[in-house]
């Protein structure tokens, strides 16, 4: 080494520290570009024993497998699989206990996007999941009883002027 020359020790750990920040930004530099609400799973065995705060009634029907992966109005992706539903007013993370009434079977959904409509009857539409707890798979809609046990909350409101 020349005289004079700085001498810096190498460091192993310092290029692995750099290739995981580098790694790290460009995951965040992909993401994508729009409000995004993360997923919000719930413990179904929690709203068991609950008490409906009021009840609807109406057809629920469910959503097509060539949805999957579209995102719902909450932003979520959706998922065939989770236990999700859509309704015109009710909260985001709204519960349900979705009762058919001709069967009494019944399954507890999530409220993460806004729908049906296909008519006034049509009040609830639900992922595959749910519809296959309630049996309507083959049919496609059953009439039913919708207990809403826990409101989700209101997405804050932005007034346009101050």
């Amino acid at each position: 080494m020349p005289a004079g020359a700085l001498h810096r020790p190498r460091r192993a750990g310092s290029l692995a520290l750099l290739l995981v920040a580098a790694l790290w930004l460009s995951a965040c530099a992909t993401a994508s570009h729009g409000t995004h609400v993360p997923v919000t799973h719930f413990d179904p065995r929690a709203y068991y024993s609950r008490q409906a705060l009021y009840v609807l009634h109406g057809e629920a029907s469910y959503y097509a497998d060539s949805l999957a992966g579209r995102s719902t109005a909450s932003g979520e992706p959706y998922t065939p699989s989770e236990l999700t539903a859509a309704h015109r007013h009710l909260p985001f993370g709204t519960i349900l206990r979705v009762v058919r009434r001709d069967t009494g079977d019944w399954v507890l959904v999530r409220v993460n996007d806004r729908g049906p409509y296909a008519g006034p009857r049509r009040i609830l539409d639900v992922s595959k999941a749910g519809a296959r707890q309630l049996g309507i798979l083959h049919k496609g809609f059953a009439n039913v009883d919708i207990e809403v046990l826990e409101l989700g909350r209101k997405p804050p409101r932005h007034s346009p002027h101050r």
